[in-house]
Order: structure tokens, then C-alpha cells, then sequence
């Protein structure tokens, strides 16, 4: 038999018949519907609000509150020497847009860090908002450059802060 559209039918098994509720006491499902006996949750037109207890207080309110999110944070991402050895060949320039254009960091809207686990034999020009120690020492041995990445608000408070005193 060819398949067309009057033909069309799902596996055996795949689907089931609708539960008929409140259909007499035959059916198994009958007077109450399944619903239990009085009570809110019987009734039409009941929705569950997310945490209700039936009045007694919530287990969030129960809870203590503790600690705060700190909205000032710095955030980092962390590149490792060894990714950047991996995926870029001797001489590249690599920035935050060639990482993410490359698929190695979501979108750079935070700060970069290059971390020094692994090795590094090519010769990188990397730019990033920080090194670490090591990391700094391994491209530079290397024979690459390490260019720190300074933003004109950090310029503007590194001015400013002898000149106030």
C-alpha cells in the first residue's frame, strides 16, 4: 500500500484513549471524577500557585535568608595556554572576537584571562584583560607578547588616583 494522507496512522501502542471521567460508577471514574471529596482542589476553577501549602507557611518563607549576590563582581573568562596552542598557529593575533569567532568563548562581554596550564611553543600575539604569573612567563619564552587589554574607565581611575593625593 503507497502512503498518502488518507492512509496515515501512528505505531500500534503509541496512543491511548482519553480517561472519560465522570461517567457513572461503571467506569471507575464516576460522582467525584477523581477529584476526592470537597475542598478547593475540587472545585472548577482551582490552579495551584507554585509553593502553595494549603495555608501553612511555605517552606521558602520557613527558610532563613542568608548571603547577598554581590552585583559589583568581576567576571572572568578563562582561557588555558593549552587551548590557545591547540587552535591557533605561530604568529596569529589572538583577541577575545578571534576566540569567539572560533568558537572557543561565548560572547566576550566579560573580561579575558589567560590561565597557564599547559604549554606553549608557538609564537602568539595574545591580548587579554589579564595574565597569570605563569602565563605571562610560558608566551614570552615562547616568544610571543603578552598585551594586557586596558579599558579607558580603568585608565581614568589609574590617573586620577595620584593626582588626588
Amino acid at each position: 500500500m503507497a502512503l498518502s494522507l488518507n492512509n496515515l496512522k501512528p505505531p500500534a501502542g503509541s496512543t491511548h484513549k482519553k480517561k472519560r471521567r465522570g461517567r457513572g460508577p461503571g467506569s471507575g471514574n464516576g460522582k467525584t471524577a477523581g477529584r476526592g471529596h470537597k475542598g478547593q482542589k475540587s472545585r472548577s476553577g482551582y490552579s495551584r500557585r507554585a509553593g502553595f501549602e494549603g495555608g501553612q507557611m511555605p517552606l521558602q518563607r520557613r527558610l532563613p535568608k542568608r548571603g547577598f549576590t554581590n552585583i559589583f563582581k568581576k567576571l572572568w573568562i578563562e582561557v588555558r595556554l593549552s587551548t590557545l596552542e591547540e587552535n591557533f598557529s605561530s604568529g596569529d593575533d589572538v583577541t577575545p572576537e578571534v576566540l569567539h569567532e572560533r568558537g572557543l568563548i561565548k560572547k566576550a562581554k566579560h573580561d579575558l584571562v589567560i590561565l597557564g596550564n599547559g604549554e606553549v611553543t608557538k609564537k602568539l600575539n595574545i591580548y587579554a584583560h589579564r595574565f597569570t604569573k605563569s602565563a605571562k612567563a610560558k608566551v614570552e619564552k615562547a616568544g610571543g607578547i603578552a598585551h594586557l587589554i586596558v579599558r579607558s574607565a580603568d585608565v581614568a581611575e589609574t590617573e586620577e588616583g595620584p593626582a588626588a593625593e
